[in-house]
Order: structure tokens, then sequence, then C-alpha cells
């Protein structure tokens, strides 16, 4: 299998971001912190409900709590 191209967001803070990587049939998903963790898979529908998610702010009440 041929390795993912990770690739973080322009604004990332010192290493603590989401990576994301294109995959075969979709979107893989890591912690920044944790190159060798867990690794989200997602297909393209799926990545693009979630990211339109994102940019609309339906999250930040999520993000405040933690």
């Amino acid at each position: 299998m041929t390795p993912l191209a990770w690739r973080t967001a322009k604004d990332c803070n010192m290493g603590e971001c989401v990576e994301v990587a294109a995959a075969p049939g979709g979107v893989a998903v890591r912690d920044s912190k944790d190159p060798n963790g867990p690794v989200l898979s997602f297909d393209l529908r799926e990545f693009a409900v979630f990211a339109a998610g994102v940019k609309a702010g339906d999250f930040d009440d999520l993000l405040e709590t933690l």
C-alpha cells in the first residue's frame, strides 16, 4: 500500500491538529499528536457532510466543553 500524504490546515497551531489524507475510496483522518495512532476512514460523502458542519459551526458548542 502506498503511504498516505498527510496534511493539516494552514492555521495549524503547534502541531495539535487533525491531519487528513486522500485514501482509496475516501478520506483518512488522524490526530497529528499521535501519527502512529488510530486512523478514521470516511467515504467522500461522509467527509463532505462533516467538513460542511465544521465550516457552519455545528460543533462549536462541543469544542467549548473540551
